[in-house]
Formats: C-alpha cells, sequence, structure tokens
C-alpha cells in the first residue's frame, strides 16, 4: 500500500498528518507536486516533483496509484480518476469519494465552476482549523485501517507477503565485520 497526496493543495496540517501516520505504519507515501513542499521528510516519505504544466502532477499520481492504494487530494477530477481505478480517496477535511458519490461531487463542483465564469462565483470559506484537521484525520484514520485490514487479509488468503512498509536501504546493505 502507498498513500498518495496531491500536496500542491494539501494543507500542511493534513500532510502533517499523513506524514505522522506513514512514518509511524511503516507505509510509504508519496507526495506529488509542481514544486518542493517544505517538510515532507521522514524514512518513508518520498516527495514527487513533476513537470510544470497543467495536470502534470495529478497524472502522476493516476499513474503510481494501484487498488488498494490511498488518495488525498480536494482535485475532484483527480478524484474521480482514482476511484475509478479503485484507489480509496478522501480530500483534506475528510470527505470520502466513492464510486456512489463522486459523479454527484463532480456535477456540483462542475456547476460551481460554471457559476464562477459566468461571474457569479459563490464565497468560500478558506480557513483550514483544528475541526477540518480533525474531521481529516478521523476519516484518514477509518480508511487506512479498513485498507490495511483489507491487505492483510488478502495477503493471508494469498500467502503474499505485506507491500505496506518499505525496507530501509541502510539496513539492507549495511554489512558487519568480523
Amino acid at each position: 500500500m502507498t498513500i498518495f497526496v496531491d500536496a500542491d493543495s494539501c494543507p500542511r496540517p493534513a500532510r502533517e498528518a499523513v506524514l505522522r501516520s506513514s512514518n509511524k505504519k511503516g507505509i510509504r507515501s508519496v507526495f506529488a507536486a509542481n514544486r518542493s513542499i517544505p517538510g515532507i521528510a521522514g524514512k518513508y516519505a518520498v516527495m514527487e516533483i513533476c513537470p510544470a504544466g497543467e495536470g502534470s502532477a495529478d497524472n502522476r499520481i493516476v499513474s503510481l496509484a494501484r487498488q488498494g492504494d490511498l488518495a488525498v487530494t480536494r482535485d475532484i477530477p483527480l478524484a474521480a480518476r482514482l476511484v475509478e481505478a479503485s484507489v480509496a480517496v478522501l480530500d483534506d477535511r475528510g470527505r470520502v469519494y466513492t464510486r456512489e458519490n463522486i459523479r454527484e461531487r463532480l456535477s456540483l463542483r462542475d456547476f460551481t465552476v460554471n457559476l464562477a465564469e459566468q461571474g457569479l462565483g459563490i464565497e468560500r470559506a478558506a480557513s483550514y482549523g483544528k475541526k477540518e484537521l480533525k474531521g481529516f484525520a478521523d476519516s484518514f484514520d477509518r480508511l487506512l485501517t479498513a485498507l490495511l485490514k483489507k491487505e492483510q487479509a488478502n495477503n493471508v488468503c494469498t500467502n503474499k507477503v505485506p507491500t505496506n512498509s518499505v525496507r530501509p536501504q541502510a539496513a539492507e546493505s549495511s554489512t558487519t565485520s568480523g
């Protein structure tokens, strides 16, 4: 399992929560953006810097993500592509996107964009505080736990080695003198 974060628009507190969870549980996390994002560090964290251009980070996430992975994005068209690929997706406020609700969310987004293009945009609350972070953290933990249990059950049934952790390179390549 890998956690993918659309890092360009993800608030710092949500990124930090993903990093803490990734490092605590030993799960690889990939933060994709068109620029380096400060604070992306840890044994299991990877900063994937994508070429400049519309949708390049989104395309990179879609190309890397697989069924059983988890993605964090507020980009609803990206969420739709990931849900279609059977990737679990939630936004930075904890809303989970599913096959049952993604078309409605996409339609509402398109309607809102259309209003904004006509100068009739709806005011948005741009704040991201403790309430929003708690909503994200609760949903993220629930979804991650469910995915890990499902992966563990699949591994038991098929006798596979779990893929949720990445072995540190230094530990594998160290030699002992003797």
